[in-house]
């Protein structure tokens, strides 16, 4: 009982100084903020940035795929939908913001180019 006593005693004592906690404790919340900013926020931002850009840029002939794994080329662009060609009569109009991923007319894929043969 008497270590419990002289425990608490100590723990009173310790709690003079309670503004000098107080700013560490500002201190250490602001420097997790700055780490969630710079770690989490701020590269979210960027690749939010950069699907806007690929949207807004979306043109007719482009190769898509959407959110859901639809693949196809852009037949017509509207104001907040495509058409999109998937097979030679089958056409579907999407949302916009339903495009995941594009490739421009002029590029190709690496899956799609068959291999070079060698010359003997």
């Amino acid at each position: 009982m008497n270590q419990l006593v002289s425990g608490l005693v100590l723990l009173q004592a310790q709690t003079g100084n309670p503004t000098g906690q107080m700013i560490s404790t500002l201190v250490t919340f602001g420097l997790v903020f700055v780490i969630f900013y710079f770690l989490i926020i701020r590269p979210q931002n960027k690749k939010q940035k950069e699907a806007q850009k690929m949207i807004e840029a979306v043109k007719k002939g482009d190769k898509v795929v959407t959110v859901g794994g639809v693949h196809g080329v852009i037949s017509s662009v509207k104001e907040t939908t495509v058409v999109i060609k998937v097979d030679d009569n089958t056409k579907i109009e999407f949302s916009k913001s339903a495009i995941q991923a594009v490739t421009a007319k002029g590029e190709s894929d690496a899956s799609a180019e068959p291999p070079a043969e060698e010359k003997k």
